[in-house]
């Protein structure tokens, strides 16, 4: 069956479409009605259904007789070390954590924060709460204390499970010193911390809170899966606001499981067996589909890796990880490929690898530059698939499904959408444009299984932020265009949340952070091009009358201030000092005017601008720093 005719089956009847999608997951209880639209538009998929995701993920794999295969695969650069778990050893080791977690207390619906690095450990603490019907809320090792805090006073964990260090190639990063004072700020405390140990750093550990996690589950009774209903949240991850505040993503968990089951085989072409690698983190929405759910849900063997894609030792440490471990389908960011292309320009080392294992790459995470995919193209032979989708979808929700119909590449566009997801370009008054016309990306409500139902303790903001705007559609925040072919292109964030390095981060929280500054009167933060990293944040400083401060250390302060309170994956370097901002005369920033005048592109004077005499200071002051021409 070609693409067309599978995306017609699901436009002429969702609800078939949907439920038997759903006879590739193991129910406790078979789903009757697959959409439920009572509450709409808050929608809801499978509701009278009851399942678990641990035992789709891990046990029925067991039961199958597949015990033996290899579950997942940890290649850790870093540290030298390798070590293969079989879907047999997973589901022991998961089942006795979700033992411990139990006998201390965690039962379903319980919320239990993971603040871990990129081992085995970190995907059994998911499973293992999984198992117990609790809600795990992952939050990446990068982020700082005061990240941390806010996530913890949100969620309210039960408990909070964490690794003593993370690793990186020149430095150890860590944890523990960041949970505790994270823990000190927030106003809530979890009953108890199970961290653990790496050899290359033994945590100190507090009496009465914090526990090993080796001794914490020595004589625990494993724990069997707890049914739970369609719509209990099986996840919350948070993602950036553009006021600055986290926002609680919640991922429900019959829709995630059958979403997530028919992407494996209808985009990425893999079936049990099939050893599938996303580069990514378990901080971030791509580690949660694609590192830990989708992989095992679907029988796959998944890779966890803890390293770079250059300096661990080299450009070619993917292409090792291909070679060595038999990849079929490779999920990676443009930024990644960006830094092995300007190590590695003419492919030699790419050369050095066979890598007859590997069948398609995929890309998401930020836009894919043409240059980059036709180097990719170039050098791995195989199909660059570009794909688009956000933490909120959880899947994507364009791309070109492999496993369903190879269709031409056309650089520059993640393809067509999937099935689930009645795309539409749409003006600011709400009406759909024509193909090739330039608009804000809306999909026809209701969302497809799997996609956010609402915001954590948040329905109002999850209602103001994604269906107010356009009545009938979720408003994905994104700018771009259909093509007469029906595919699409993304071209920018219509918000001012940035995407560095495939990490969405909010401007307005860097703002925050800036404004807190005792010379800063007031600041502006815009995403500028950056060649590797997609965009790179760039702050604009108004400094308080008679501070008298050299501006030099102004600008080291705030920097330092910016990695302390967010963390290092803000990427904030550089900031100007300027006497003041360009503002319409209702006082709202020209942020999106003075990207195009640091990214060197054409512009025209706002029509509302306030003081057109201040775009011309921002232009001298970008220039002091090697951009708008300067």
């Amino acid at each position: 069956m070609s693409y067309a005719q599978v995306y017609q089956q699901w436009q002429q009847d969702p609800e078939s479409f949907w439920l038997s999608a759903a006879d590739g997951i193991d129910w406790v209880t078979q789903p009757r009605k697959a959409l439920d639209a009572s509450r709409a538009p808050f929608y809801e998929w499978f509701t009278d259904a009851r399942v678990n995701t641990c035992w789709n993920a891990v046990d029925r794999h067991v039961a199958a007789g597949r015990g033996n295969q290899a579950a997942i695969i940890h290649d850790s650069p870093v540290t030298g070390t390798k070590r293969v778990i079989t879907y047999f050893e997973l589901q022991e080791r998961v089942a006795r954590l979700a033992g411990a977690l139990k006998a201390r207390g965690v039962t379903k619906g319980d919320r239990v924060i993971i603040y871990m690095p990129m081992v085995p450990e970190a995907l059994e603490a998911m499973l293992a709460t999984a198992r117990l019907g609790a809600i795990h809320s992952v939050v990446f090792g990068g982020f700082a204390a005061a990240e941390l805090a806010v996530r913890i006073d949100d969620c309210t964990p039960k408990a909070i499970i964490a690794g003593s260090c993370g690793i990186e190639p020149t430095r150890t990063v860590h944890y523990k010193p960041l949970l505790d004072a994270a823990i000190d700020m927030a106003s809530h405390k979890p009953d108890f911390c199970v961290i653990f140990q790496r050899d290359q750093e033994v945590a100190k550990l507090i009496a009465g809170r914090d526990h090993d996690w080796h001794a914490f589950q020595a004589d625990a009774v494993p724990a069997d899966c707890v049914a739970v209903e369609g719509n209990h949240p099986a996840y919350i991850l948070y993602t950036s606001g553009t006021t600055g505040a986290p926002k609680g993503v919640v991922r429900p968990t019959a829709g995630h499981l059958v979403a997530l089951n028919w992407t494996m085989k209808a985009i990425y072409d893999c079936a049990p067996g099939d050893v599938f690698w996303a580069a990514s983190d378990v901080g971030w929405v791509v580690g949660h589909s694609y590192i830990c759910y989708g992989p095992l849900i679907a029988g796959c063997t998944t890779i966890v890796y803890e390293g770079k894609p250059v300096g661990t030792p080299d450009a070619g440490a993917f292409w090792r990880v291909i070679h060595e471990h038999k990849v079929k389908s490779f999920f990676t960011a443009p930024t990644a490929l960006r830094a092995i292309k300007r190590d590695d320009a003419d492919g030699a080392i790419a050369a050095s690898y066979d890598r007859p294992s590997l069948k398609a790459l995929f890309l998401a995470g930020e836009r894919a530059d043409p240059d980059t995919i036709e180097w990719a193209q170039r050098h791995l032979k195989v199909p660059v698939i570009d794909h688009w989708w956000q933490t909120e979808t959880g899947y994507a929700i364009a791309a070109n499904p492999l496993g369903i119909e190879a269709l031409p590449v056309k650089i520059g566009s993640p393809s067509v959408p999937m099935p689930g997801y009645d795309v539409h370009v749409l003006d600011e008054g709400g009406h759909p444009l024509s193909s090739g016309a330039l608009g804000a990306i809306a999909i026809r409500l209701p969302l497809p299984p799997g996609t956010l139902p609402t915001l954590w303790n948040a329905e109002d903001r999850f209602h103001k932020s994604y269906l107010s705007h356009f009545p009938g559609y979720y408003e994905t925040g994104d700018a771009g265009y259909l093509d007469e072919d029906g595919y699409l292109y993304i071209m920018a964030r219509t918000d001012d949340v940035i995407n560095v390095a495939g990490h969405r981060l909010s401007t307005g929280a860097m703002e925050e952070v800036l404004a807190g500054h005792r010379d800063v009167a007031e600041c502006a933060v815009i995403g500028v091009a950056d060649a590797l990293k997609g965009q790179s944040p760039l702050g604009f400083l108004c400094l308080n009358k008679g501070a008298g401060r050299d501006h030099a250390d102004v600008v080291a302060e705030c920097v330092a201030l910016v990695r302390d309170k967010i963390g290092p994956v803000a990427d904030f370097k550089r900031a100007v000092v300027v006497e003041r901002l360009p503002k319409t005369r209702s006082g709202k920033i020209l942020r999106g005017t003075m990207v195009k005048i640091a990214d060197g592109h054409s512009w025209k004077m706002p029509a509302t601008i306030d003081d057109p005499g201040s775009l011309d200071e921002i232009t001298a002051a970008l220039k002091t720093i090697g951009l708008a021409g300067g």
